[in-house]
């Protein structure tokens, strides 16, 4: 249904081309002009704004907080080593 409507419609524009083309169908433009207006505006001014905001402060307080204690300490261990041979040399 859309490919016919588009259809018809390509071939109305392609009827109207032919038309102006061969002249059957002539469109006289005059001149013209736009009408003369005579705008004028004065500058604006901003409000007056009166805000009452509130005051953050920032700052610091002692508290007492628990933290955990972590106690580390150094243990051999066997680690496995990944190596590649190259013509019996390491």
């Amino acid at each position: 249904m859309r490919r016919t409507v588009l259809g018809l419609l390509v071939v109305v524009v392609l009827i109207a081309i032919v038309l102006f083309a061969t002249g059957f169908w002539k469109a006289d433009v005059k001149e013209g002009e736009l009408p003369k207006v005579d705008v004028s505006a004065e500058g604006g001014k901003l409000p007056d704004v009166d805000v009452d905001s509130k005051e953050i402060v920032v700052g610091t307080t002692e508290t007492n907080v628990s933290v955990p204690k972590i106690e580390t300490e150094k243990t051999k261990v066997d680690v496995p080593v990944v190596g590649v041979k190259d013509d019996g040399k390491e």
